[in-house]
């Protein structure tokens, strides 16, 4: 076979001996040489863990969990949680939590006193590795809480190392500033020092307890080349997942599999209780379609425990749309996070600072997050990233009422069809691109989309319509 080259590849062809190159290193030579600058390049360099792809999160707050508040206590939950359709188990922080300053009786999981340790409350560092490991068996991933921006006042690294944290005017340590997180001070990430022992510490978790990865706290306010260096030492040990506290772009190239959505939040929030129109949130999906990165994932929620401390529970932020919520955080692009207790229906929120046990009963949303979390898991469309089908918008003649959109991937297609208001509605659907045989996910009827199809919806009523293959 003759193959032709440019005077370039031909160069590099002598310089490298003839003798010992071979065709496909040739070509391979002649690709680097001749790759155009014009050539579209995915944003995302990271290698996302396999198991990611059609992943689903799930926050657990030991402390409140059960009323034992120990490791081995959650334990008897995870068959539960796995029915459900839970794969990626977030532990809040594991670590001892400092005295000096203590906010309430027990104090706050992100003042910790030693990045090494497990607080004793929680259970032993073996009783942990069984956690883990219990996880492991039952095709389930586990990822801790780790607080890379401060630490406690009465964290060792204070009196060994004092040059690492920063310092107020007058010289002396200090919270984060402008938060009133008065039970910790903030580090100094321009101290190398820094850097390699909160690297170290993180590698010490993967290795050592075999973790699947973090969920970083406040990871905007440390410097994106710390994660993205400490991302590349971790896979080195094994393909780790990262969470990032953040919603910011940036953080996808390099360093985290997933950020926040808070946005989607926001305008989810702005829509069901605080009686704005439904601009904001077509916008926010115009956003994520147009200019988020493909293959960067983010997380979509209805609650969560910083939500839950500060803002009132799911109910008081969603009202009567909080099944509409649930239903829309979990088909749109994203990875659906389902907090301690919402499974139960829980309506209060959790004391931060103290014991407060959740209360365990059988509920609908369970039975809802079942089915949207087996849909998941199945149906290419939802799946994550580059992984899943981009959101189509379908049109329809009541736009400030009726939210409705199709993802496609491969020979799956499911449709969303919400209509995110008070009030009942008929409404047209230009489904001229979706014709087909559906049926609901959740009443299980069957659905013919012909092109310009008439619904009609009870106020916050939502359908999840599923291609029937033939």
């Amino acid at each position: 076979m003759m193959i032709r080259l440019p005077i370039l590849a031909l160069i590099l062809l002598l310089l490298s001996g003839c003798n010992n190159i071979s065709d496909k290193q040739i070509i391979e030579n002649q690709k680097k040489i001749e790759a155009s600058p014009y050539e579209p390049k995915e944003y995302v360099e990271i290698t996302h863990p396999e198991w990611s792809k059609n992943a689903t999160i799930y926050e657990v707050n030991i402390r409140q969990y059960t009323p034992e508040g120990t490791f081995k206590a959650f334990e008897s939950h995870l068959p539960r949680l796995k029915a459900m359709g839970i794969d990626i188990l977030w532990i809040m922080p594991i670590h001892p939590i400092g005295i000096k300053n203590r906010k309430g009786t027990l104090g706050s999981y992100y003042a910790v006193k030693d990045y090494y340790g497990v607080n004793p409350e929680l259970g032993t560092m073996a009783d942990f590795k069984a956690l883990v490991d219990k996880a492991h068996e039952m095709g389930m991933y586990l990822i801790i809480d780790w607080v890379a921006n401060h630490s406690s006042w009465d964290n060792e690294l204070v009196s060994r190392h004092p040059e690492w944290y920063s310092k107020s005017p007058d010289g002396k340590f200090e919270p984060t500033p402008w938060y009133d997180w008065e039970d910790s001070i903030e580090f100094d990430y321009n101290q190398p020092g820094l850097r390699q022992y909160m690297t170290d510490a993180m590698k010490f978790w993967v290795d050592k307890t075999n973790i699947d990865g973090f969920r970083c706290d406040v990871a905007g306010f440390v410097p994106i080349d710390f994660w993205e260096n400490t991302r590349s030492e971790l896979d080195k040990i094994k393909p780790v997942f990262l969470l990032a506290e953040w919603e910011s772009r940036d953080l996808h190239k390099k360093a985290f599999d997933m950020t926040y959505s808070w946005s989607l939040w926001n305008r989810m929030h702005a829509v069901t209780t605080k009686g704005e129109n439904m601009n904001g949130l077509i916008e926010y999906l115009a956003h994520d379609v147009n200019s988020f990165p493909k293959n960067g994932y983010r997380m979509t929620f209805t609650d969560n425990h910083d939500k839950n401390s500060w803002e009132g529970t799911p109910y008081t932020n969603f009202g009567k749309g909080l099944e509409a919520s649930i239903v829309l955080a979990a088909t749109v692009n994203g990875m659906p996070l389902v907090y301690s207790g919402q499974e139960a229906g829980m309506n209060r929120s959790l004391a931060r600072f103290e014991k407060d046990s959740i209360q365990w009963k059988d509920h609908p949303f369970a039975h809802i997050y079942t089915r949207l979390f087996t849909l998941k898991h199945t149906n290419q469309a939802l799946w994550n990233g580059k992984y899943g089908g981009e959101m189509i918008r379908i049109f329809n003649d009541k736009p400030q009422q009726v939210l409705s959109f199709s993802r496609e991937k491969n020979s799956d297609r499911v449709i969303t069809l919400v209509n995110y208001s008070k009030n009942p509605v008929t409404v047209v659907l230009n489904s001229e691109y979706q014709k087909g045989n559906y049926t609901e996910l959740f009443s299980e009827e069957t659905y013919l989309l012909k092109g310009n199809d008439t619904l009609s919806f009870k106020p916050w009523e939502y359908h999840v319509l599923v291609q029937q293959k033939n």
